[in-house]
This record gives structure tokens, C-alpha cells and sequence, in this order.
């Protein structure tokens, strides 16, 4: 199934990242271009960075300005996220371009590389969530609630593959069909945002 596929290389993009553990390391990714796994370790090597952005952010004594220069990263990220969110339903749009629909099909509320998206999360909560009931200095009332979590973790992980599949399933017997909408985001537009849009 399409969701398994996906997370062993969310594991491998999260295994490899943390084997130096730096937001700053380089990035080489070991599928060809052409291959939907580009597509995918790419996405979560992005999603695995901002992660760890997402921490440094929040020391409370980080440097203003070293702050603003990550918060500048962290929208860079996230602006890279959805455009290869949007690159992979491009792929699921070409490869079911000649499904020929149901009269009752319906749309889903989300698309299938949004989903996808949520299991790339995923698969980084799961990673440090059992990192830390693995961990020796804590507590046992502290491994105990993270495995409670970790739990809960990989039921949701066994809902969403579920769902995922089910859903291209669907597209591919025309159960259902995809449209995507642009993200249209604002903020980065020098021509929507009225701060950019100001400056000189």
C-alpha cells in the first residue's frame, strides 16, 4: 500500500537527519528525480528540519535577532513544504488523469498529498515521542505518560494509512475524484501582503 511506501522513507529521511542531528548539515536525497520517492524524502527532510527550527525557536534565551533570522527560515520552510505538498498531488492528478469518474462520485476534504503530509508529521512525533521513553534520565511517571502517547501515536498512524489508502483506492475506482486548489499563500506575495507590498 501507497501509505506504507511513503513512511518507511519518512523513517529513512528522519533516520538519516538525526545520524548528525543539525539543522545546518547538507542535504543529498538518494531517489532519482523522476521517482515519487524524491518527492517524499524530500518532503520530510524539510518537515524534519523545521522540527528541530520549531525547538531551537522557543529557547528562552535565544538572541532576538538570531530569533527573527530563524523565524525567517521557518517561513522559508514552510512556504518549500507546501510547494512539495503540492508537487505530489501533481503526481496523483497525472496518475489518475484517465479514471473515468462514477455520476455519484464525490470529493474528498482534503487531497491525498495533505493527507500524506499528516503521516510525514506523523512519523516525526512517533520518532521523538520514543525517544523520550527511551530516555535515561527520566522519570518513570514521565516514560510512563509518553508511552501512554506513543500509544496513542501509532493508532493514529494506523487510522491515517488506512484512510490514505482507502482514499486512493476510491480515486482509482472512481469512487471519489481529486481536486486541488493552489495554497495561494499571502504573506510571501510582495503584491498581496500590504507590509511587502509598502516597503521600499
Amino acid at each position: 500500500m501507497f501509505s506504507d511506501f511513503a513512511y518507511k522513507i519518512f523513517e529513512e529521511s528522519i533516520e538519516k537527519y538525526h545520524l548528525v542531528d543539525d539543522v545546518s548539515q547538507s542535504f543529498s536525497n538518494p531517489y532519482p528525480k523522476e521517482d515519487i520517492a524524491h518527492l517524499l524524502y524530500r518532503k520530510n527532510w524539510i518537515d524534519t528540519v523545521q522540527w528541530h527550527y520549531e525547538d531551537i525557536i522557543r529557547d528562552p534565551n535565544i538572541e532576538p535577532v538570531a530569533a527573527l533570522k530563524l523565524k525567517r527560515k521557518i517561513d522559508s520552510s514552510n512556504q518549500d513544504r507546501t510547494d512539495l505538498v503540492e508537487f505530489i498531488d501533481s503526481y496523483f492528478l497525472n496518475k489518475y488523469q484517465s479514471v473515468e469518474k462514477d455520476k455519484n462520485a464525490t470529493i474528498n476534504t482534503e487531497s491525498p498529498a495533505w493527507a500524506i503530509d499528516r503521516l510525514s508529521i506523523l512519523a516525526l512525533k512517533i520518532y521523538h515521542m520514543q525517544e523520550e521513553v527511551d530516555r535515561k534520565d527520566a522519570t518513570q511517571d514521565h516514560i510512563q505518560k509518553c508511552s501512554t502517547k506513543l500509544n496513542i501515536l501509532l493508532e493514529q498512524k494506523k487510522d491515517l494509512c488506512y484512510a490514505i489508502d482507502q482514499l486512493l483506492l476510491d480515486i482509482e475506482s472512481g469512487k471519489k475524484y481529486m481536486k486541488v486548489y493552489k495554497q495561494m499563500k499571502m504573506y510571501n506575495d510582495n503584491e498581496l501582503n500590504p507590509v511587502l507590498r509598502k516597503a521600499p
